[in-house]
């Protein structure tokens, strides 16, 4: 196994015999090493060997250290990660803490890639240059793949950062455009870029412990030139001369609070230095003329900067324009950059660029399905009179945010409600945009009042329209609080769950079905009771299926896990329905989410039979003295006659007189009293009334005007067997 020594330093005073002895030995290494040479290098191996077994952040101790001549001792090379250690028993643990594949070593002053003062021979040996070169290529393929595995974009710069430090270099600061461009997308403003990720070698604790063990003391500035005003007596021009003191300057990692002292922003200037390096692509060293006024205007002018060929600032060229920069930076103990390092800097700074401008792209995508799901999901559910409403959506996944699964509460004429969940088959745009189309389409069949049988129908035809490969499956049901029943139709979903009041829960006995789009298939609904304070779950198949279970063995977990939640609360008292749905979802293990998940909840209230008014007037004359008279009487028994009793006979002699002049058969008059009093008055006439402006010489049209003024809320729904006005008053506060 090759030795590489820990650090790369000029000869030391009084190892001239030994110089001269290595310099003697042919690069081929053909002559055998004398025994003092031997000699030193196991003293060299064994003080590398004690270092690089040192902890982090630790000074070594006394016996692995290189000793000067007179008793000088020079400190260990220590990392804050990723130490590569030199020995056989070693090289796994340091490939593993490196990231890097066999064969390929990194750390300042050991054998990194890019650097030609940790290969024993020089560069004059072809060997070592070949497998500098080997090592060189290992660790550009390494990092490339780091950087490739990242799919969004912080874990992408994240890549570059931990694949270059300490390897490649000492310190890395990251810009980025702010805001990154979209595809073709240009800029309107200046150009701002804005620092993303900085990471760095080692904290600003152990460069203070490194001067203190070197025994030399930290300076905030330049050290003083030799011979200089106030610069110590035998002060020369080495850096590593223990008079001399440790320059901080020369040290552009961090500040003095440990973080790497860089601007937050910067605005590139048309025709400056950093944009003219920018617009050339190709990395170059800080030493270069341009990029000496370039970094400057990216860090910052407090900035301290490099000396020599230790920063490269490469620029991070998208598909189709400069979307960034990186800056490589090393320390002073450490080889130079070398001309090659500046291919590897453009390989990694392509590869970076080119996976951020994709996660860019991936990003804008992701958004944009995320909110087109949302957009076609109900912002929020309605309260209608009688039931209580809760709802949950899970996506499959963060990457696959978008799908077909849809859930949706339409309020329907006479204090009904319509529950519908659906679901498209797939996973993409495509999915969600059918699911949106059918949404649509089931609202607007819920406001015909369409009984559920001949909804799926219409939704089955639809669904044939869009595609013959358009497959969903819905399950649709309305419930009427004032007979306390549920009517429930299903095309090939999922049958929903009741839990009763006293915690017994059942899987509801519906017709399956077939799934909307295959067509020619009829569909039946069913009648069932819905007891008040019962509880209904519609749901998806990704909350029962999965590859762990079938979906009768998710049903069936789901009726346990529901009953025993309402035992928790006990049998007079339902759980709450948001803590119910919680619950729910809580039951899915790590192996159950394969598909996205849709939930409805309801809980069924219902309106009391006292609390519900109903007659049948035929289309007379009389009908609407006959109405007002009802109306009074029911609020005599309701104790609302003194509040209400003009306002209500006032608007229901005007709906009633209109619903009179059209029909033809008898006419409905329901009052229910909620937390509003609704008048709902229904006859067989398709024609909705419109509200106008009547003249003064008009006898008629001021009936809904005067419903418009007085009523809380009116309005008036078409059903399949005519239409059906309505209208609410305010209760007024009870008393006491």
């Amino acid at each position: 196994m090759t030795e590489y020594p820990t650090s790369h330093e000029a000869p030391q005073p009084g190892a001239g015999a030994a110089a001269g002895a290595a310099a003697a030995t042919p690069p081929g290494g053909s002559e055998l090493p004398s025994q003092p040479q031997a000699a030193e290098r196991g003293t060299r191996r064994t003080a590398r060997a004690a270092a690089d077994t040192e902890g982090h952040g630790k000074t070594p101790p006394p016996a692995a250290q290189a000793t000067r001549q007179g008793g000088e001792k020079v400190p260990g090379a220590r990392r804050e990660h990723g130490t590569p250690l030199p020995h056989a028993r070693d090289e796994s643990a340091a490939r593993s803490a490196s990231g890097l594949p066999a064969g390929v070593t990194g750390g300042p002053g050991g054998g990194h890639p890019g650097s030609g003062g940790g290969i024993p021979g020089g560069g004059g040996d072809a060997g070592s240059a070949a497998r500098r070169e080997g090592d060189r290529l290992r660790f550009v393929g390494a990092a490339t793949r780091r950087i490739a595995r990242g799919i969004d974009l912080d874990e992408i710069v994240l890549g570059l950062c931990r694949a270059t430090v300490p390897t490649f270099s000492d310190a890395i600061l990251v810009y980025l455009r702010d805001p990154l461009p979209v595809g073709d997308e240009r800029p309107a403003g200046p150009v701002v870029l804005r620092l993303r990720r900085t990471d760095r070698l080692r904290p600003i604790d152990d460069l203070t412990e490194l001067a203190a063990s070197a025994g030399r003391a930290p300076t905030p500035g330049p050290a003083p030139a030799p011979g200089a005003a106030g610069a110590p007596a035998g002060t020369g021009g080495d850096p590593a001369d223990p008079a001399r003191p440790l320059d901080f300057s020369q040290l552009p990692l961090l500040g003095p609070q440990g973080d790497l002292p860089a601007a937050e922003l910067c605005e590139i200037r048309q025709g400056g230095a950093l944009a003219e390096v920018l617009r050339g692509v190709r990395p170059v060293f800080g030493s270069a003329a341009t990029a000496r006024a370039a970094l400057p205007e990216l860090l910052g002018e407090g900035h301290p900067l490099p000396r020599g060929q230790r920063a490269i600032l490469a620029p991070l060229r998208g598909r189709r324009r400069v979307i960034g920069a990186a800056v490589f930076l090393r320390s002073p103990e450490r080889p130079a950059f070398e001309p090659n390092d500046l291919l590897v800097a453009a390989q990694l700074a392509t590869h970076t660029a080119l996976g951020i401008d994709k996660a860019v792209l991936y990003g804008r995508e992701a958004y944009i399905a995320d909110e087109l799901q949302r957009t076609m999901l109900p912002e929020g559910l309605p309260q209608p009179t009688g039931v209580r409403l809760a709802s949950r959506y899970l996506p499959a996944a963060e990457t696959a945010r978008v799908g077909g699964d849809w859930y949706d509460a339409i309020p329907l004429p006479g204090s009904r409600v319509a529950l519908v969940v659906g679901d498209v088959m797939g996973h993409s745009m495509t999915s969600a945009a059918i699911m949106g189309q059918l949404r649509t389409t089931a609202q607007t069949l819920a406001q015909l009042d369409l009984p559920p049988a001949e909804v799926l129908h219409h939704l089955d035809e639809q669904a044939q329209r869009l595609g013959s490969d358009r497959m969903a499956t819905c399950l649709y049901a309305v419930y009427d609080p004032v007979s306390h029943r549920i009517t429930v139709a299903n095309a090939g979903h999922p049958p929903p769950v009741l839990l009763h009041l006293g915690g017994r829960a059942e899987v509801l006995r519906v017709p399956p079905g077939a799934p909307i789009g295959v067509g020619g298939v009829d569909f039946e609904a069913v009648e069932l009771d819905a007891p008040a304070g019962a509880t209904l779950l519609l749901y998806t198949d990704g909350l029962v299926e999965s590859r762990m279970r079938d979906v009768w063995t998710g049903i069936e977990q789901l009726r346990e896990r529901l009953a025993t939640t309402a035992q928790l609360t006990g049998i007079d008292h339902p759980p709450p329905l948001e803590a119910l749905c919680d619950d729910v979802l809580d039951m899915l293990g790590p192996g159950d989410r394969d598909d996205d998940i849709a939930l409805l909840a309801a809980r069924f209230d219902g309106i009391a039979p006292s609390d519900v008014a109903y007659w049948l007037l035929d289309p007379e004359e009389t009908a609407p003295g006959r109405a007002r008279r009802f109306a009074r009487r029911a609020l005599d028994r309701w104790g609302l006659e003194e509040e209400l009793g003009d306002s209500l006979e006032l608007l229901v002699s005007e709906v009633v007189t209109n619903a009179v002049r059209f029909a033809e058969r008898p006419v409905t008059l329901r009052l229910l009293r909620t937390d509003v009093l609704r008048c709902e008055v229904g006859d067989d006439s398709p024609q909705l009334p419109r509200q106008r402006r009547a003249r003064e010489t008009d006898e008629n049209g001021r009936g809904l005007f005067l419903v418009n003024r007085l009523a809380r809320r009116w309005g008036a729904t078409r059903l399949s067997s005519g239409k059906v006005v309505w209208f609410e008053l305010p209760l007024p506060p009870r008393r006491g």
